[in-house]
């Protein structure tokens, strides 16, 4: 089935996607990157790093260190970039793949018996958690694989996600860093999640944990996960104990935050000014199931649209942060094409709406799609097709439903994740008189 042509409000879809185009610009490692390098050490530079944006972020590190220079990288298939000093690695996620394992294996044995005269410039983004899936003593990648797909699947936090793989995991929580002693040890960080707390990005490989196996143990129990006796005897013994803030192994270890959802937002907002239209960040941080978040944008920009308030028409309502799923049906996810269906939905074609919501990494879910555009007219053009958004919502099917309204927006990798991007416009003839 050919799907219909987009809608004909042309102008408020091109200045979203233009201010989701300027979201992932200002996220380049090309950009952040160069000002924190710290200065060569009297040893040996070593780099190792995890996530969607850290090879780019290795290459763009190349391109503006003269010394000596050596390491490896892991990345999501799909998104290596060439270095010439720096290996890079490509493995799986969000779901762990063995790659992945055996490349977190070899970092560990990379740092082992470096000096105080060596430097450890450790890459860390979004997706790191997936990539360095390095098992605790006792475990096994199977066991790995099973509580990923459980805790993706759960609705927890990606706080409470982190919480539970850093003390199941021999590289996580501190240990890479420790691992490295004395080294000295620069982390530089480009935020994925909400509050831009370093021990949440890639699950702290690099970062003190103030968190317990006992928190670990409450997250499953809150989410009724249930896994195995021997992966439950891990954290139940305390055998899983991450690294502890004022650990000696870690002192003088810098942490660097150089990018983060906030700045990808401004960079947004900056767009929409220019264009004459006033944009509004309501927050970088957004957590919640998608489908409520949804419901409560739908909210304010109802409230804008028929009171002029808390912001006149035309205007733009800008969000971050990451928002979860609880998977209850057999469509194609993800998070972002949920929260813009359930939008949809609670809108009901309210004239003059239009929105975007995307990750800014350029994955939404396991798709290969960013995320999608909503319309005034998305639900009727559905319609036509016989497809119906509250049904298409109950069984976690945005990418379907989008997908079909040839409404999906595909960038391929972006090289970077300041995790995700929404944008509501209310334009001038939503007002209603």
């Amino acid at each position: 089935m050919t799907p219909p042509a987009p809608s004909s409000s042309t102008a408020p879809r091109a200045l979203l996607r233009a201010m989701f185009d300027a979201a992932v610009a200002a996220a380049q490692p090309s950009i952040c990157l160069p000002p924190h390098l710290p200065a060569p050490p009297r040893g040996r530079t070593l780099v190792i790093g995890a996530g969607k944006a850290s090879a780019e972020m290795a290459r763009v590190l190349e391109q503006h260190w003269s010394g000596e220079l050596s390491g490896l990288v892991v990345t999501r298939y799909g998104y290596a970039v060439p270095c010439e000093r720096i290996e890079i690695v490509e493995a799986a996620h969000p779901v762990p793949d063995a790659t992945g394992m055996e490349a977190a294996r070899r970092m560990l044995e990379m740092v082992g018996g470096l000096s105080a005269d060596d430097l450890v410039i450790c890459l860390i983004s979004g997706g790191g958690s997936s990539l360095l899936p390095l098992p605790a003593p006792g475990l096994d990648l199977a066991d790995k694989q099973r509580l990923n797909t459980a805790l993706l699947a759960s609705g927890a936090t990606i706080g409470e996600m982190n919480c539970v793989r850093r003390h199941l995991s021999s590289i996580k929580g501190g240990r890479l860093a420790a691992a490295c002693h004395p080294a000295r040890v620069v982390t530089l960080l480009i935020s994925d999640v909400p509050g831009d707390d370093p021990v949440d990005i890639a699950s702290g490989p690099t970062c003190a944990d103030a968190t317990t196996c006992a928190d670990a143990l409450a997250v499953l129990q809150r989410h009724r996960i249930e896994v195995p006796p021997h992966v439950r005897e891990v954290l139940e013994s305390g055998r899983g104990e991450s690294v502890k803030p004022g650990d000696p192994r870690l002192a003088g270890h810098e942490i660097h935050l150089i990018t983060a959802p906030q700045m990808a937002l401004e960079a947004a907002a900056a767009v929409a000014r220019a264009a004459g239209v006033p944009a509004h960040i309501l927050g970088d941080s957004i957590e919640g199931e998608a489908r409520d978040v949804g419901i409560v944008m739908a909210g304010i920009a109802r409230q804008a649209a028929t009171r002029g308030q808390p912001f006149t028409p035309p205007c733009i309502l800008l969000s971050g942060g990451e928002t979860t799923v609880t998977v209850r049906g057999c469509g194609r996810g993800g998070r972002n094409v949920e929260f813009l269906l359930s939008l949809g939905v609670a809108l009901d074609g309210l004239a003059g709406v239009h929105a975007i919501a995307c990750d800014t990494d350029g994955v939404d879910g396991q798709e290969e799609i960013a995320g999608a555009l909503l319309a005034p007219d998305s639900l009727e053009r559905a319609y036509a097709q016989g497809l119906r958004a509250r049904a298409s919502l109950a069984d976690n099917d945005g990418h379907g439903f989008f997908g079909a309204l040839g409404d999906s927006v595909v960038c391929g990798p972006t090289l970077t994740n300041v995790n995700d991007f929404r944008a509501i416009y209310i334009g001038q003839d939503a007002l209603v008189r």
